[in-house]
């Protein structure tokens, strides 16, 4: 079986600032791994270059045995739900930015009905009254999980995640673990959080945009500047 992602010795850099350098590891369908390091260590830049928003300056990233190019990031883009630690809901009410995305052309003919939209939350331990409440009202931590409702909603099938536990309550991040737990549910995140960690089947520690060592399917720890992943 070959990985749903792989970075074949990544380097991109913006501005003259290297952003990764040499970065190399594979992610299977299925599989839970975290990306984490210091601020600026190269965590948020990773899930920005497979979707395509970083050029390479040196190696390869692939999906699916795909090399990224403008054909595939279409296809990652169709295929995966970001979602960042303050996510933007782009709409006045719950309900309104539950279904925001389905008024998109991708996405028409998809509009999840309310049972749906009602179970996705439940999943998510958020009240179906929470439908009709201003967006501008709702907490941190409630509107993370509309985020996280939201692509659910989608059908998507991998996940990028970016500190979407960092507003949450213990019984909210439980409820989260939870969802994301489904064995048909790819995810590639980046966390600071050690129970969402210890959750991951891969862990990824970065310094100055180089992977300098990773926990692997089986909780071995292996520093990469002595090991090739």
């Amino acid at each position: 079986m070959s990985p749903i992602i792989r970075f074949d010795q990544v380097s991109v850099s913006v501005h003259e600032k290297m952003l990764l350098s040499d970065v190399s590891f594979d992610l299977f369908a299925g599989e839970k791994a975290v990306l984490c390091g210091k601020s600026g260590s190269g965590k948020s830049s990773v899930l920005r270059t497979l979707l395509g928003l970083h050029p390479l300056s040196r190696g390869m990233v692939y999906f699916q045995g795909e090399p990224l190019d403008p054909a595939s990031i279409l296809t990652i883009r169709n295929h995966t739900a970001y979602v960042g630690q303050e996510p933007i809901l782009g709409a006045e009410s719950v309900l309104e930015a539950l279904l925001l995305p389905f008024g998109f052309k991708a996405h028409q003919g998809h509009k999840p009905k309310e049972d749906q939209i009602i179970e996705v939350l439940r999943r998510l331990h958020l009240p179906a009254g929470i439908l009709h409440q201003e967006s501008s009202r709702i907490s941190g931590g409630e509107k993370q999980r509309i985020a996280l409702a939201r692509s659910l909603l989608l059908g998507k099938n991998l996940y990028l995640l970016d500190e979407v536990t960092s507003a949450l309550d213990t019984a909210s991040k439980q409820a989260v673990f939870d969802v994301f737990s489904d064995s048909s549910l790819t995810v590639l995140s980046v966390a600071h959080d050690p129970d969402w960690m210890a959750r991951c089947d891969l862990v990824f520690e970065l310094e100055e945009g180089r992977l300098t060592k990773r926990r692997g399917r089986s909780g071995k720890v292996s520093n990469m500047q002595d090991t090739d992943v």
